[in-house]
């Protein structure tokens, strides 16, 4: 888990390398989708059986390929004006988001204590862009947008992993990216001016396919719960990135934005944790009490 974000974030540095190089964000988004396609069939050898690519609800899929789609083209935008470590940052609310919508879509409800967590949060993004003093910019509209379709996007995926498979999952969301931007190329092909940028254009494929099956992969060694802080190890890699790549360095308010907001998801996984150990001593004193009269 470690690993995919450390890869995430060079992902998310080449990006922000080739946009400030002047490629358009579509095409960058498409030749990523693209090479993932290509990567997930090799790693998965679909070749020898394609059954395990077999899409159970095929609009659902593209519904959620549209979804990550939408989030990777408004962090391509953001990271044209914002610093790595503040796109990381408002991403971090993302669970909070999931927590929020999963009453309504999933019927998951969250208690007090979790909403009260979700506003603190959200009280760190406030700190983060500043609306009303200048601040805030194009960039952190951006920015909010790619994490609330990326929050969407996890909520689909949720929904659809008790009946699609994890190969036509990962597959799936790079495919319907690829061919639903297919027809942008006649307009937003800048191609590189050199090797070196070459290189890096077809590395994100690399590192967004191979990211997401490292993700396959630790979530088949370890359990969720364990998982769950993992991802907030990426704002070291995403602050180390800036500053000696860009030389940008966050100050003090986004720091202290990140704080909070890594504080609040860290209580809401503690506190979901919480509850479903509960949840199961309750459930095993019930059978047991079953057992008991049966």
């Amino acid at each position: 888990m470690l690993s995919v974000y450390v890869v995430f974030s060079f992902l998310d540095t080449s990006i922000k390398y080739l946009v400030l190089a002047g490629l358009a964000p579509l095409f960058i988004a498409w030749v990523r989708f693209s090479v993932h396609v290509v990567l997930v069939m090799g790693l998965f050898r679909g070749w020898q059986n394609i059954g395990r690519f077999r899409a159970v609800n095929l609009k659902a899929h593209i519904l959620r390929g549209m979804l990550l789609a939408g989030s990777t083209l408004c962090n391509i935008v953001a990271l044209r004006t914002l610093q790595l470590a503040e796109t990381t940052s408002i991403y971090f609310f993302g669970p909070m988001v999931i927590t929020a919508l999963a009453g309504p879509l999933l019927g998951e409800w969250a208690g007090w204590r979790r909403w009260l967590a979700i506003l603190a949060g959200f009280i760190g993004v406030l700190v983060i862009t500043r609306p009303g003093i200048g601040v805030f910019g194009i960039g952190h509209l951006f920015a909010l947008g790619s994490m609330l379709s990326n929050s969407l996007y996890v909520i689909m995926t949720r929904r659809m992993a008790a009946t699609e498979t994890p190969e036509s999952l990962i597959f799936y969301s790079a495919l319907a990216p690829a061919v639903i931007l297919s027809p942008t190329l006649f307009f937003s092909a800048t191609l590189p001016a050199d090797a070196w940028h070459w290189t890096i254009l077809l590395l994100l494929g690399v590192f967004g396919g191979g990211g997401h099956w490292l993700l396959i992969r630790a979530y088949k060694l370890a359990t969720a719960t364990a998982l769950a802080p993992y991802p907030y190890s990426q704002m070291i890699w995403m602050i180390g990135f800036g500053y000696f790549i860009f030389g940008q360095f966050p100050d003090g308010w986004t720091l202290g934005g990140a704080a909070i907001i890594v504080a609040s998801g860290l209580y809401i996984l503690h506190r979901e944790h919480r509850l479903r150990v509960r949840n199961k001593a309750a459930l095993d004193a019930e059978t047991g009490e079953l057992a008991k009269k049966l």
